[in-house]
């Protein structure tokens, strides 16, 4: 699985150009199980973020392909108060990996517990993508299967999908169009080649600007998108269209 990572940066643009043409949630669970089954991956979810006390989790799933029957027991056990997972996901924007291995009994009984159910249901690996806005932790992908395999390389790609089918799900489930946020040319190039994994001073370098003056178009266009970091500035301008790929 790892050599087939090779070439999935341009399958994840090409994957997010697909995006605007499905119409319902369902089908962009469709496209995303099969973009990511090469890696082993077998069920996706799309969840908001964490219920108030008289809400449930079902108040907040945005659409999901779980196991027969988990669905149903995380929820009736409100898991998602004490899913470790969830727990990390609110103190960082980065997406990270999980094995049900990883967590023991120093996380406390609940939590373990929670990471035996999803093991019995065969969730044994997962890429976690937490979704954080301007005030802090809004909701989160999460991609599981039993027999992962995850290149590094692969990684960045994953995530930039992630978000960017994310915020497609919540558009068809909220009914709303998008309008586009305004960004001004040098912003837009500055995404465009922070979405070719440039780093900052490559960009600099390319546009014959100084690595501060690219870090300060890329603040400002993650601002104006209400981006936490470059990756999802990248992904809500690739969801609008704002630059090509």
């Amino acid at each position: 699985m790892t050599g087939t990572a090779n070439s999935f940066g341009q399958e994840a643009f090409d994957f997010v150009e697909s995006l605007d043409r499905l119409d319902t949630p369902d089908a962009v669970l469709d496209i995303m199980q099969g973009a990511t089954s090469r890696f082993g991956f077998e069920w996706v979810a799309f969840a908001g973020i964490l219920p108030k006390p008289a809400e449930t989790m079902d108040d907040h799933v945005l659409a999901h392909r779980s196991p027969d029957g988990l669905h149903d027991v995380y929820t009736s056990r409100d898991y998602i108060r004490v899913d470790p997972n969830v727990r990390r996901a609110l103190h960082s924007s980065r997406p990270f990996e999980w094995t049900w291995e990883d967590y023991g009994d120093e996380h406390g009984s609940r939590s373990t517990e929670v990471m035996r159910v999803l093991a019995d249901f065969t969730l044994l690996r997962s890429f976690f993508v937490p979704v954080h806005g301007v005030g802090g932790y809004e909701a989160a992908v999460a991609l599981s299967g039993a027999d992962v395999e995850l290149a590094p390389e692969a990684q960045p790609g994953l995530h930039l999908m992630s978000l960017c089918a994310f915020e497609r799900v919540r558009q068809l489930r909220s009914g709303k169009q998008e309008s586009k946020p305004p960004l001004t040319p040098r912003e837009r190039e500055v995404l465009a080649w922070s979405a070719q994994g440039k780093s900052a001073w490559e960009i600099g370098t390319i546009l014959s600007v100084g690595k501060r003056t690219v870090d300060e178009h890329a603040q400002t266009a993650m601002r104006k998108l209400g981006a936490v970091n470059r990756t999802q500035a990248v992904a809500i301008a690739l969801r609008h269209r704002l630059f090509d790929v």
